[in-house]
């Protein structure tokens, strides 16, 4: 009998194998050599490159769709998506990896619900969630089924907002509703030349506009990258983009509860920096390297910038100082004087609300001269979109140290994060001017008619603008009156940063209960 058994257990078992291959083989060798031609890793060997050796665990891997209407008799090995979780450097995190070579990767009801799924799980345990898109988009032949299962998604993208990363890649075509999914996520990552995103496609475009595009014009990671700004980062293949998500990963904490990762370094928190004095030139108008600036404060020179490609006025970006993790925004002087214009205060407020949301701490340099004037500015809402920094800002209550180092004018000065918008922390140079304008606007308004009325207008327009800037144009007014805590030597910025964000790092601040506040969209 026991050997009955035992025979029978064998063939069970045989069975459920040779399903479990079946199903690993995805559309088989054909499609899966179509894949790598076109320059793709396969949904399987994404997971591999992505995580840990060995550590993937998959679930619903027998997953089937509906056999409803034109489904019937269609084969779909895992539904067309492959899902589970392993980890990153040793981190929990849940995957799911649409399969390209199963229906074009379709999403169907059953397809969408294992994704679902898994980001419930995913929110139960509290790690993030990590997708990696390749999907010709809706299963039309599921009709109104097909687009239940992305509602399923989209609602578990808003829900779970804030709470997990969500991290999307875009790793070949993502069209019409599929890509509401990855906008709704907190970081969208793109490969360049083998993916692109967009509503309607090029040829509905052709028929109902005459617009000629191709798909790469239309919605390829360039475009996305440097041109819309949907599109965080962007790599060169597959593989390149997986490397991105680790690093990205290694600035967050698994969920809103954690602190993000403090990690050892070897770059003394006393490191002083003597090279920024001759970098930052105290003549407002002589633009210079921002970047550099950056590199030369964080630890080991690492910066991983976010959407270097897009409203490049601002930057954005995660690095670490001392080993603990921070997310900083900086005016960039050598575009647009770094005024802050509509994209860059989307960008900045997205990112400031991201850092906030995850506990990340907020370090802000400033050299601003003020929002960008324009009629086209002011028509398409710079009021309303300026006003999504000013929020973000008072709306976070993670660490926020503020370092101004040469220009902070007018309302930009408190879209940049000063000591009245909640900086816990304000540190100047001696370089920095902070005012309600620069010296020679000032000083127009000011003394206008004392300067037209002087025997020589121009002589006393000069000799105004020097007093201006004597009396107004330092940071010791400000310092002065408690809006700067503290004019620093350049060369010792590391060390007062780190010292800050050290005794900042606890920092518990309470808002008044709410549902939500109603941020100017």
């Amino acid at each position: 009998m026991a050997d009955n058994t035992h025979a029978w257990m064998d063939e069970l078992i045989a069975e459920m194998e040779e399903r479990r291959k079946k199903i690993e083989q995805g559309g088989g060798p054909k499609r899966i050599e179509k894949q790598h031609a076109a320059g793709k890793l396969t949904a399987r060997e994404r997971i591999q490159k992505l995580l840990d050796p060995d550590s993937f665990v998959e679930i619903g891997p027998f997953v089937e769709h509906l056999e409803t209407g034109l489904m019937e008799g269609i084969e779909a090995p895992g539904e067309g998506v492959v899902t589970g979780y392993g980890t990153i450097n040793g981190r929990k995190v849940f995957v799911f990896s649409q399969d390209f070579t199963v229906l074009g990767g379709s999403l169907g009801k059953m397809h969408g619900r294992k994704i679902a799924q898994l980001m419930d799980l995913a929110a139960k345990v509290g790690a993030p969630v990590i997708g990696l898109n390749d999907s010709a988009g809706a299963r039309i032949q599921e009709g109104v089924d097909s687009l239940s299962g992305y509602g399923e998604v989209f609602y578990r993208n808003a829900i779970y907002s804030g709470v997990i990363p969500q991290i999307s890649a875009i790793l070949g075509p993502c069209a019409g509703g599929a890509v509401y999914s990855p906008a709704m996520t907190d970081f969208i990552l793109m490969s360049r030349g083998t993916s692109y995103m967009f509503i309607t496609g090029p040829e509905v475009i052709k028929s109902v506009t005459r617009e000629e595009v191709t798909f790469e014009e239309l919605g390829g990671a360039d475009v996305h990258a440097q041109k819309s700004g949907v599109a965080h980062l962007e790599a060169d293949g597959d593989e390149a983009v997986l490397e991105l998500i680790r690093e990205l990963l290694s600035y967050l904490p698994q969920n809103n509860r954690e602190k993000p990762p403090v990690l050892e370094t070897q770059d003394p928190a006393d490191r002083t920096t003597p090279e920024l004095v001759d970098l930052v030139h105290p003549d407002p108008r002589r633009p210079y390297n921002m970047h550099q600036v950056i590199r030369t404060l964080v630890d080991d020179g690492r910066f991983l910038e976010i959407q270097p490609g897009w409203a490049r006025n601002i930057i954005i970006g995660f690095a670490r100082l001392g080993g603990m993790p921070v997310g900083i925004v900086a005016n960039n002087p050598r575009f647009m004087a770094g005024a802050l214009d509509i994209n860059a205060a989307d960008k900045a407020a997205r990112f400031i609300r991201t850092c906030d949301a995850f506990n990340v701490p907020l370090l802000t340099l400033v050299d601003v001269t003020g929002f960008l004037p324009g009629v086209l500015q002011e028509h398409q809402g710079i009021i309303r979109h300026g006003a999504k920094m000013l929020y973000a800002y008072a709306e976070a209550t993670v660490p926020k140290i503020t370092l101004i180092t040469r220009k902070a004018y007018g309302g930009a000065y408190l879209a940049m994060n000063s000591k009245d918008m909640g900086a816990d922390v304000v540190l100047a140079w001696p370089t920095a001017a902070v005012a309600v304008m620069g010296a020679e606007g000032a000083a127009n308004i000011i003394y206008r008619k004392e300067i037209q009325n002087a025997p020589n207008p121009e002589e006393a327009l000069r000799r105004k603008i020097e007093e201006y800037k004597r009396a107004f144009d330092n940071p010791y007014v400000a310092a002065a009156r408690g809006y700067v805590d503290d004019v620093i030597n350049p060369e010792l910025t590391r060390l007062y940063l780190i010292r800050h964000l050290r005794m900042l790092w606890d920092k518990q601040e309470e808002r008044p209960w709410k549902k939500h506040g109603n941020i100017p969209l």
